[in-house]
């Protein structure tokens, strides 16, 4: 998001902060209605232009979401929208986007009351690397032609009773109604929201064999000093990494695995 739309958004995590602070208010809750109403813009785009148009004044708009949803969701997502269409969006698509995203991060603050965020920030990870590795089940999920609710039924046979409940929850609203984007980019999104709820950075570690409780202890330290935050480790083997490990952070990678330093040897003595 760029200009108005960014500041929009920074201004509604304060308030669903502050409002999820309050630990009377059901995250969960909070998280179904966010997704419902998110899927209603989307759904209506000229509600949508209208609750984001710049003509109109913000505290009409306000009152107009209020009208149209307040017997519908509860009096804290009501509240929460009216707030939102009261800021300056730079593209109406923007506001459907910022309830998606405050929708996922009620729910995984569910899951930090209750203490099994860590879970499923690593449930998330290794799911991504399931779909990545087979493409049968790739298929199944991102197929068009295929019914929302059958797509819902395959991921509860694949995750039900066998990952926490935020984690069922995320993945299917991704499938569901992925809203345009891959499943990869999607879990990646989803991923690094949760470790923003505890101002984490997500380093990916590849390694040949798994790494040790101390070796992870250190490397952790090791990134926390050189990023300066808290890192959280997903780690992912891979016996094709001849030694050492290759991490990376974001866009960017610290390559300290044998076979790329045999690649790049080989690269300067054909140069």
């Amino acid at each position: 998001m760029n200009g108005a739309s960014r500041e929009a958004l920074a201004a509604a995590r304060e308030r669903l902060d502050a409002l999820t602070d309050n630990t009377s208010v059901d995250a969960t809750k909070l998280a179904d209605e966010l997704a419902a109403v998110t899927a209603l813009l989307d759904r209506e785009v000229s509600l949508r232009r209208v609750l984001t148009d710049p003509a109109q004044a913000g505290e009409a708009k306000a009152e107009l979401a209020q009208r149209l949803l307040g017997g519908q969701v509860g009096g804290e997502t009501a509240d929460l929208l009216a707030g939102m269409v009261r800021s300056r969006w730079s593209q109406s698509r923007d506001l459907a986007d910022a309830l998606e995203e405050l929708a996922n991060t009620a729910d995984l603050t569910a899951a930090q009351r209750a203490g099994t965020l860590d879970d499923v920030e690593d449930e998330l990870f290794r799911f991504g690397r399931i779909v990545s590795s087979s493409t049968e089940l790739r298929a199944a999920l991102t197929n068009r032609a295929a019914a929302a609710s059958a797509k819902g039924e395959l991921l509860r046979s694949l995750l039900g009773g066998r990952a926490k409940a935020t984690t069922e929850r995320l993945v299917t609203r991704l499938v569901t109604a992925p809203r345009g984007r891959s499943l990869e980019s999607g879990l990646e999104s989803l991923s690094k929201l949760a470790a923003e709820r505890r101002d984490r950075m997500v380093a990916v570690v590849t390694s040949a064999v798994p790494l040790s409780d101390q070796q992870k202890q250190r490397l952790g330290a090791a990134l926390a000093k050189l990023y300066g935050r808290t890192m959280h480790l997903n780690l992912d083997v891979d016996p094709e990494v001849v030694g050492g490990i290759r991490v990376q952070v974001g866009d960017e990678v610290i390559n300290g695995s044998l076979a790329d330093r045999i690649e790049d040897a080989g690269r300067r003595l054909a140069s």
